[in-house]
């Protein structure tokens, strides 16, 4: 992996380059992310971002943390978070920031356990598959102390594959619609990695599979929504 994403982090918060970022999917054309947006402040995020913010307890671990702009609102409050991303640069933007315990770390190689565990900006894609979801929920679930909480955010993407009568038309032979292939592109270097998109219902059924409860907390705008996860009572 070239760490496309980190090494624009690290670029913007050095102040080397503000070049955009280039996103395209499996099913989407290509287009620029500004870098800015991933050091956005607590008021200019989206409702269901504030909201999760609003919602954590205790000591929290940020899951894929980017730029660091969740932890560093929370850290702002008071919380003791966590900060983990599997990418080194992002991580040194993070500690650049004042993070000073950010780590680079798959979470499925995290053992600590804490209050809250947050996946956000499409959480969801931590799954990379809906195959692979239960066994990431099941990790999960051991990282929770007693009466944790996981929130995370998703959107269910079927919409993109309606026609022009609101029709819907799905390859039933291949995988789930919300898999896709994902690619970043900076500064003439390249990623892609599986990422997904998880529909509520089918996070919740894999929820329930491993022992764990899976609400609804809000819907925003494009099909996305926050969930909160608890351990079954």
């Amino acid at each position: 992996m070239n760490d496309v994403f980190g090494t624009a982090l690290l670029d913007f918060q050095t102040g080397k380059c503000k070049e955009d970022i280039l996103t395209s999917t499996s099913i989407s054309d290509e287009e620029p992310l500004s870098v800015s947006y991933l050091f956005r402040t607590y008021d200019e995020m989206p409702k269901l971002e504030q909201t999760a913010l609003e919602l954590v307890k205790g000591s929290i671990l940020d899951i894929g943390c980017g730029a660091g702009s969740h932890s560093l609102h929370l850290k702002a409050k008071g919380f003791k978070v966590k900060s983990i991303d599997i990418s080194p640069k992002a991580i040194e933007c993070c500690q650049l920031r004042g993070l000073d315990n950010s780590e680079v770390l798959n979470v499925l190689d995290e053992t600590q356990r804490f209050d809250t565990l947050l996946l956000l900006m499409n959480g969801s894609g931590v799954f990379q598959s809906l195959e692979e979801t239960p066994k990431v929920l099941n990790h999960l679930k051991k990282l929770l102390n007693k009466n944790g909480q996981i929130l995370i955010d998703s959107s269910d993407i079927k919409y993109m594959f309606e026609d022009d009568d609101g029709g819907v038309w799905l390859d039933t032979h291949n995988a789930y619609y919300g898999e896709l292939a994902y690619t970043v592109r900076y500064k003439g270097k390249e990623d892609s990695f599986k990422w997904m998109y998880l529909d509520f219902d089918r996070l919740k059924t894999a929820c329930s599979i491993v022992g764990l409860e899976c609400i609804k907390i809000e819907e925003g705008p494009h099909h996305d929504f926050l969930a909160q996860i608890k351990k079954k009572e």
